[in-house]
């Protein structure tokens, strides 16, 4: 049985069984049936709600005269990916606001999780990444053929033509390690500050950890950042017409 936070297990004592049957219908093999739902999927679950409470916390609160705490948030993360939407993407890119955000905010708090008592950073496990790698894989390709069409296939290419058999399986190839090279950045930053904060506390429990709490907390913003940022490039990149 794989060790459970307290969620974890609340999660599992009461949905383990619906959670089983889904899975074998789907013909997927749980290896501890007792404890399908691992503490990765607690946490982002645990994210997801805060997110959901959030956003209906804004949309209750919105006032012109009198916009309140909640709405300023809001409206300072919104201001800030659009303005970084607009700088790099240009034209059309209030379109992609609504992803780039909820992107950016679920990573954010997947990161800072860990730095709570109790609970975990989901995107110190390697799957947790790979789904926001997919994810923006997939968004990023379909605006791109939404946008150009057949053209997209330029991008993949290159300008001269009898160039064209080479330089398509080396971008194709170049696509797909953007998804590898998304993940591992994320995960490996995120577990590797786990990893330091946890043996800090273990070895020294006051004072000295505090400072490795503070590192945690800037590399949590900080890669939340550089995710959100190549993925609003590979997104114009994809968008664009001049290929």
């Amino acid at each position: 049985m794989p060790k459970q936070l307290l969620l974890t297990k609340s999660l599992n004592s009461l949905f383990a069984g619906p959670v089983d049957s889904l899975l074998a219908a789907l013909h997927i093999h749980v290896l501890h049936p007792k404890a399908p739902i691992t503490n990765a999927v607690a946490m982002e679950l645990l994210v997801t709600a805060f997110l959901l409470l959030y956003f209906i916390a804004v949309r209750m609160s919105l006032s012109v005269e009198k916009p309140g705490a909640v709405q300023h948030l809001a409206e300072m993360t919104t201001e800030f990916v659009a303005d970084q939407s607009e700088s790099i993407v240009g034209h059309g890119y209030e379109k992609f606001t609504a992803y780039l955000t909820t992107l950016f905010l679920f990573i954010l708090l997947a990161n800072l999780l860990g730095l709570i008592p109790g609970l975990e950073s989901p995107t110190a496990v390697a799957s947790v990444p790979l789904g926001f790698a997919l994810c923006t894989f997939l968004y990023y390709h379909y605006h791109g053929i939404r946008a150009n069409g057949a053209g997209y296939i330029k991008q993949f290419l290159g300008p001269v033509w009898w160039l064209y058999p080479l330089m398509l399986p080396i971008e194709i190839i170049s696509h797909l390690a953007r998804v590898l090279s998304l993940t591992v950045r994320l995960y490996a930053n995120m577990l590797a500050g786990d990893l330091v904060t946890l043996a800090f506390f273990s070895l020294v429990p006051i004072g000295v950890p505090l400072i490795f709490l503070g590192l945690h907390l800037g590399v949590a913003v900080v890669q939340a950042y550089v995710f959100f940022l190549l993925a609003t490039i590979y997104l114009s990149l994809a968008v664009s017409h001049d290929h």
